[in-house]
């Protein structure tokens, strides 16, 4: 008996010291190493985003006008190299630029009065109104803006800010996360140098020109007189939230919030990467629209 009684106690102490050999590894194991680093995150998605030679997707806008928030959903179809752009939104609205074609202009269908087809310059007032981005950023040419270092720039910080934050579910898809946390977000004083233009100010701060243009009550266009003291963003936002497909590498949401809050944020659905598309949805007269 008092054998059969050690060999339990024997057993229980064998059990205690694997559940207690198991609870110490648990803590000193080193965690799983993270499912992408940085660099291979944002070099492989901007790596996509410059190898794409055709795109079709679905964007869901939201963005800040006059402290409303503005919301819009297009389907878009572009082709790089020679870069073609056609845009449709929910109100009917049809945007078509071709490259070296129409004078450099858009044809506009503006699906309301006078209901006829307009040339206009895809940078001037009217196409720029009530939007914080041209047409010729259709796509994802504002996204590969927010990780872009230049000369020009006069501090690189906010670019370098991004870091692989875990994953999270997009349009019931995993999707890695890039996030920037900028808390040092805010405008600044610049003094505008000789032949200035609200383009070249953007370049500088990295922040856009619709802010610019807002702030300082520019229009679109404007030259801006040398030593005109302007108000201005020292980055993009302070927190942006950067949503990238694992299988594409290519953005599934971005989300920018600055000093006022939601900034802008974009969806990209039913995204269609590298399928050739027909010549002939890049023309005027293509069949199924209105142009």
């Amino acid at each position: 008996m008092g054998t059969l009684v050690s060999g339990f106690s024997s057993l229980r102490l064998a059990g205690a010291g694997a559940a207690l050999t198991a609870i110490t590894a648990a803590f000193i194991s080193p965690p799983p190493p993270p499912a992408i680093t940085t660099e291979q995150l944002t070099s492989r998605m901007s790596a996509a985003i410059e190898g794409l030679k055709y795109l079709r997707c679905t964007v869901k806008a939201q963005e800040r006008i006059g402290g409303n928030i503005n919301q819009a959903r297009s389907i878009m179809k572009l082709t790089y190299k020679p870069l073609r752009i056609y845009i449709k939104n929910q109100k009917g609205v049809e945007v078509l630029w071709l490259q070296g074609q129409n004078d450099g202009d858009a044809w506009v269908y503006p699906a309301s009065f006078p209901y006829v087809t307009l040339s206009l310059d895809p940078n001037g007032k009217l196409m720029r109104s009530n939007q914080h981005h041209t047409a010729l950023q259709a796509g994802f040419g504002t996204i590969a803006d927010l990780l872009r270092t230049t000369g020009l720039r006069q501090d690189n910080a906010y670019s370098k800010s991004f870091r692989y934050a875990g994953d999270t579910t997009v349009q019931g898809r995993t999707s890695h996360v890039l996030r920037s946390d900028f808390p040092q977000f805010r405008y600044v004083t610049y003094k505008a140098g000789k032949n200035e233009t609200i383009e070249t100010v953007a370049e500088r701060f990295g922040c856009g020109t619709y802010r610019v243009v807002e702030r300082n009550g520019l229009t679109i266009g404007e030259k801006i007189p040398e030593g005109k003291v302007l108000q201005v963003p020292n980055a993009y936002g302070r927190r942006t939230v950067l949503c990238v497909d694992p299988k594409t590498y290519l953005p599934t949401m971005v989300q920018v919030n600055d000093d006022k809050g939601l900034f802008e944020k974009f969806e990209f659905l039913d995204v269609v990467p590298n399928q050739p598309i027909p010549l002939e949805e890049f023309t005027k007269d293509y069949k199924d629209y209105k142009l």
